[in-house]
């Protein structure tokens, strides 16, 4: 009988996003590119007699309710039929940064819906598993399937892009604390409001410079409409995408509502070069370097 099981979980970076206008519901409809990288957190998930959440090390971080891996351990237990599921207890390492834009929280649902999964013999498809991460966010089903891919509607829709097989190399710049994602989204609707805006085009010429795999083509094209509203609220971000700029990247990009910024460089060497330099900059918290795109969630350990 399982008694745990781990499952490892990539964070995300956004190539492009586009943001349209603010619905009726609250909502915006959105067009993006995701690619996974390998920065990863573990959950590891094992029987309790209620489900709880303990993330070592970032007392930040929400252990109830408002927790989404706690909300997808509770969404999976209520499908499961009497006796199949239980509750869990799940403890969550973390790599990715916290309200940082890279999805760690959607990630780490990603990651629950997997391992529970697995712990209680469901043997669901993972169809049926993005079924039921779209109902718990945007971006919890593109953490499960990784790789790199298109998401529509509220970016909860995932269509692999078959294409972009080629390795890219990113350095991630880290900012002083957090940004909030309805914050950001809000901000843009102010800025949007008081006057025009840049918004950013199509998805095609990124798919076409994926399926290239020139560095330099996809710098080309990278976008993203929430970087304004970003940078509205955490100025200090522009510091960071000049300096990116002059230390050698070859173009940088507020990940998804930021405040981590991702920067795309020519090789792996070009970016261990920038990430050197830009750390003794003063103008971001720390950098990692990551590469991309990879799997998504993925069983590594079960006992």
């Amino acid at each position: 009988m399982t008694r745990s099981v781990t499952v490892r979980v990539p964070a995300k970076i956004n190539l492009h996003l586009s943001v349209g206008d603010l619905r009726p519901d609250g909502y915006h409809d959105l067009v993006t590119v995701y690619q996974a990288l390998d920065l990863y957190d573990e959950v590891t998930v094992t029987p309790a007699a209620e489900i709880s959440v303990r993330t070592p090390g970032y007392p930040e971080v929400p252990t109830t309710t408002k927790n989404l891996a706690w909300k997808a351990a509770l969404q999976l237990l209520k499908l499961t039929e009497s006796g199949e599921g239980c509750p869990v207890a799940i403890e969550i390492d973390k790599q990715i940064p916290v309200a940082g834009g890279m999805a760690g929280g959607s990630a780490d649902a990603a990651a629950t819906l997997l391992a529970c999964n697995t712990l209680w013999g469901l043997d669901l498809s993972r169809s049926r598993l993005a079924e039921i991460a779209e109902q718990l966010g945007s971006d919890v089903p593109f953490a499960l399937a990784g790789g790199t891919a298109v998401g529509t509607g509220r970016g909860e829709k995932v269509a692999p892009v078959l294409l972009a097989r080629h390795q890219f190399h990113w350095v991630l710049a880290l900012a002083d604390g957090g940004l909030s994602t309805p914050k950001v989204f809000a901000e843009l609707d102010r800025l949007r409001a008081a006057g025009p805006v840049p918004r950013v085009g199509g998805v095609d010429e990124v798919l076409t410079a994926l399926a290239t795999g020139t560095p330099e083509a996809l710098a080309a094209t990278l976008g993203n409409d929430l970087q304004a509203a970003a940078i509205s609220l955490n100025p200090a971000l522009r510091r960071t995408l000049n300096a990116a700029m002059q230390e050698g990247g070859l173009a940088g990009i507020v990940s998804g509502s930021g405040p981590t910024i991702a920067i795309l460089c020519a090789d792996a060497e070009s970016a261990a070069d920038v990430a050197a330099n830009l750390a003794g900059r003063d103008v971001c918290r720390s950098v990692r370097v990551a590469s991309g795109p990879v799997p998504g969630a993925k069983v590594v350990d079960r006992t």
